[in-house]
């Protein structure tokens, strides 16, 4: 089955000039990211030159900015680098799976299960969380909401499965039907909240990149990263994806198990980042749609991009967010709704006057 696979795939011809350009494009992207994190780490209420910032990241600056840059901004960007990733890359493989340039990751429930555990615990568990040591309670709305993630995910899946398979059609109906149940719940957490319930759903359903450390970052990290390393090795499944599932079959591809592999590790992803930033909306929509702008079709570097460009999205987003109205910071869901929102007609608006086959 591999060998045909990679035989389908390698027989599409890539010229040396466009792999090239390819390359050349991934190179000025992770420039991008390095810009955008060093700014990142550079701007802000305390602005820092950038040997104040080298300075400050290996510990040899004056107190100040060795706390400023270490055990501040430092994690906000490595968080960042996660979340905008995991996001990305989500919404690409689901795009290739769906054959939609308009799918995005929330699409199939995974960021209503993770709102509705993250919502519950701030209004109703007080109790419980009353019961737990100091140092456990800051854990509990981030494992709630990776957990109701995964307990979305796993009834979606069960409720999807056919003898003949997935049904992709009934696992987009079922995580729309998700999404609206969690919207209901989370109208009546609000009506049922006090001020300052309020004041915390609010803050979290914004997504927000303020509350990094090094132990959420690290376990953020950890999780997004395997993900990553399996979605990265997807690129030649997806493209036979394009081609549709009958011609993906007899190519020798498990469609299938690549479908269940592409879903899953995406509720994975969108589960962790969710769980430690908040819902952050349309990463995973623009990203893949930019990287397939600057790089082609072809899934190997579409992905690449996406994490790339997702990541310098996200820090820029941050740095608006940051630096707008010191030292007030309103959430990052904003300044990513504002981006990709208008982004989001356009590409629906391209697709009408195509025919829909944009």
């Amino acid at each position: 089955m591999a060998t045909s696979v990679e035989a389908t795939v390698t027989a599409v011809p890539v010229t040396a000039g466009r792999r090239n350009r390819q390359q050349v494009i991934l190179v000025l992207l992770a420039v991008l990211v390095l810009v955008a994190g060093m700014t990142e780490l550079a701007v802000g209420p305390v602005g820092l030159s950038l040997p104040e910032v080298l300075n400050g990241l290996f510990g040899q600056g004056s107190a100040s900015e060795n706390a400023i840059v270490r055990q501040i901004r430092a994690p906000r960007l490595f968080l960042a680098l996660a979340v905008a990733s995991g996001l990305a890359l989500s919404g690409c493989a689901l795009q290739g799976i769906l054959r939609n340039p308009l799918a995005d990751p929330g699409l199939i429930g995974v960021t209503g299960g993770a709102t509705v555990g993250a919502v519950a615990t701030i209004v109703l568990g007080e109790a419980l969380i009353q019961g737990l040591s100091p140092a456990m309670r800051p854990w509990c709305l981030p494992v709630a909401a990776f957990a109701g993630s995964m307990l979305v995910t796993g009834f979606v899946f069960t409720v999807s499965r056919r003898s003949s398979g997935i049904s992709v059609a009934t696992l987009i109906l079922t995580g729309v039907a998700i999404n609206a149940i969690a919207a209901a719940f989370v109208g009546a957490m609000v009506f049922t909240s006090d001020d300052r319930q309020l004041r915390d759903l609010t803050f979290w359903s914004m997504g927000s990149l303020g509350g990094a450390n090094w132990t959420s970052v690290a376990i953020t990290l950890v999780i997004v990263g395997i993900s990553a390393i399996f979605m990265l090795r997807q690129g030649s499944a997806l493209d036979l994806f394009q081609l549709g599932e009958r011609a993906a079959y007899h190519a020798g591809l498990d469609v299938e198990r690549t479908k269940r592999r592409a879903a899953l590790l995406t509720a994975i992803s969108v589960g962790a980042a969710t769980a430690a930033a908040g819902p952050i909306g349309f990463i995973g929509l623009v990203a893949p749609h930019m990287a397939r702008l600057l790089v082609g079709p072809g899934h190997r570097m579409v992905l690449s991009a996406s994490a790339l460009l997702g990541t310098a999205l996200l820090l820029g987003a941050d740095i608006l967010v940051r630096n707008a109205v010191p030292p007030a910071e309103p959430p990052i869901g904003i300044a990513t709704s504002l981006i990709g929102g208008p982004f989001f007609l356009w590409l629906l608006i391209r697709r009408l006057q195509g025919g829909g086959n944009a």
